[in-house]
């Protein structure tokens, strides 16, 4: 086979893989569709719980009302969908692995979903009603605190997308340091770095409020401890384990 061959059937791969992803997602939406206004209602209640007494919620855009649900609908299907996404796209690359990092691919695959809805966990249910309260009590005397449906989702969905792939950061450490791109003694090396740019990310993807900044940072800070603590469990590969460097097929076996 070809080297352009070899490309094409890449290429057809790729294609097919994401079709089945894209098409996983499409299916768990329909079945979510019916409830689309209550999956935003539920969205919506650390805010709705925040508000004034009295204070409710607002739809500037006119088709506002029926595309804002929908685009929820659209995120928790993807959610839930998230674990065969991630399948796909770790049995795209998996044929490049070596033996013993495909043995990684599941409990990766399992723990980057996990880790990625306990970072949007975490942001729902501990960052929001701090953040919102916090809101509520600094809006000025005689002015009325309401915010339009997108915007929420807007946000909402900012602060999902921050709080989920923090906390893949233990992933991401064991990885490295599997992969053999970086040591453990470098990863302790650079924890000061580590510690202020969890900061600098955290007050960027957050509110501008120190409550919220802080919520970010020292679960980042405490999640890489974390990956460094499972990278040392989990430890190099024995270099029995990895392929010659002439060429030898990485499958065991007779040629």
């Amino acid at each position: 086979m070809t080297t352009q061959d070899t490309f094409i059937s890449h290429l057809v791969e790729l294609r097919d893989r994401l079709l089945r992803a894209i098409l996983a997602v499409i299916v768990v939406f329909l079945c979510l569709f019916p409830w689309a206004r209550d999956l935003y209602a539920m969205l919506a209640m650390p805010l709705i719980a925040a508000l004034p007494a009295g204070g409710q919620m607002i739809a500037t855009d006119v088709v506002g009302v029926f595309l804002v649900p929908v685009k929820v609908a659209f995120l928790v299907a993807f959610v839930i969908a998230l674990p065969y996404v991630l399948y796909q796209v770790w049995a795209f690359v998996a044929p490049g692995l070596y033996i013993h990092e495909k043995r990684l691919v599941g409990p990766l695959v399992v723990a980057s979903s996990v880790l990625f809805i306990l970072g949007m966990s975490f942001a729902y249910f501990l960052v929001f009603p701090v953040v919102f309260k916090f809101m509520a009590s600094v809006a000025p005397e005689g002015v009325a605190w309401m915010t339009d449906i997108d915007k929420y989702l807007s946000f909402a969905l900012t602060t999902f997308v921050a709080f989920g792939v923090t906390f893949e950061v233990p992933v991401v450490v064991i990885v490295l340091v599997r992969v053999g791109v970086v040591s453990i003694e470098k990863l302790k090396e650079i924890r000061p770095y580590v510690i202020v740019g969890a900061f600098v990310i955290g007050a960027i993807f957050t509110p501008p409020d120190v409550i919220s900044q802080v919520m970010l940072a020292v679960p980042l800070w405490i999640l890489y401890e974390l990956g460094i603590v499972a990278a040392r469990l989990i430890g190099r590969p024995p270099a029995a384990a990895q392929p010659a460097a002439s060429g030898e097929p990485t499958e065991a076996g007779p040629k």
